[in-house]
């Protein structure tokens, strides 16, 4: 199974402590691992903001980057929703292969890989954030919307880590408030949603918030810290690798 790691340009400029440990556990599971150098962002925020034409070129060269692996993964669910659900739109009359075999790390781990053992220890209680993407593009949990058997697959891999006690917000699958560009045009809205959700994760007594996306956990990181709240936050991935010494 040949692995290409795509690491979001937000991961790669603000986090790239994220992509370092999404790198180090694959490799750690005995995957073959490669990371294309050229890649680049892979349109999200054109495409949000309405310009798929700018979009467009970005997806084409993801998929000429990434259509040679077996499976893409990447840690974000939003990155790997959007190149999922968006990019064989987008590439209408153009070759898309990359799209279907793109996964968030999460799902990749849970589905494929099947992980039933990790070295990792993280001895502090830790509130799950399900972001919305994950939740209704990727099902990486349940909606609380459908009368459905509940599931969360960032819980299910939680548990095999030692140490953690995991618990999880009222309202679970509620939005932060980031939401990309809505985070810029709403901005006062998308505060108050934010405020909202981090005064849950802190009711439930979490010295952290762990979740699938980088960008809602810097949004929700933002106000704790304008707020002077005391919680921290850390993606999952960053648990899940925590045991690794190389």
């Amino acid at each position: 199974m040949k692995v290409g790691l795509f690491v979001p340009c937000y991961v790669d400029a603000l986090y790239p402590e994220v992509g370092v440990s999404t790198y180090r556990l694959l490799k750690s599971l005995g995957l073959d691992v490669d990371y294309p150098e050229r890649q680049t962002c892979c349109g999200q925020p054109m495409g949000n903001a309405g310009f798929e034409g700018m979009a467009l070129p970005l997806a084409k060269t993801f998929d000429e980057l990434f259509s040679p692996y077996d499976y893409v993964v990447a840690p974000s669910a939003s990155c790997a929703a959007y190149v999922r659900c968006f990019h064989p739109n987008l590439l209408k009359g153009h070759t898309c292969e990359a799209a279907g075999k793109t996964m968030d790390i999460v799902e990749f781990l849970h589905d494929v890989v099947k992980v039933d053992h990790l070295q990792a220890r993280f001895p502090y209680r830790v509130s799950v954030h399900n972001s919305c993407h994950g939740v209704r593009e990727l099902g990486l949990s349940s909606p609380s919307e459908r009368h459905e058997p509940r599931y969360n697959k960032i819980i299910d891999l939680l548990k095999l880590v030692r140490g953690i006690e995991i618990v999880e917000p009222e309202r679970p699958d509620e939005c932060c408030g980031f939401g990309g560009m809505f985070a810029v045009e709403e901005q006062a809205v998308s505060r108050r949603m934010g405020i909202d959700k981090v005064n849950r994760h802190l009711a439930t007594g979490a010295q952290y918030v762990t979740g699938p996306d980088s960008s809602c956990l810097m949004h929700m990181q933002g106000i704790a810290e304008k707020e002077h709240l005391p919680i921290r936050f850390i993606h999952v991935v960053q648990i899940l690798a925590s045991g690794l010494t190389s």
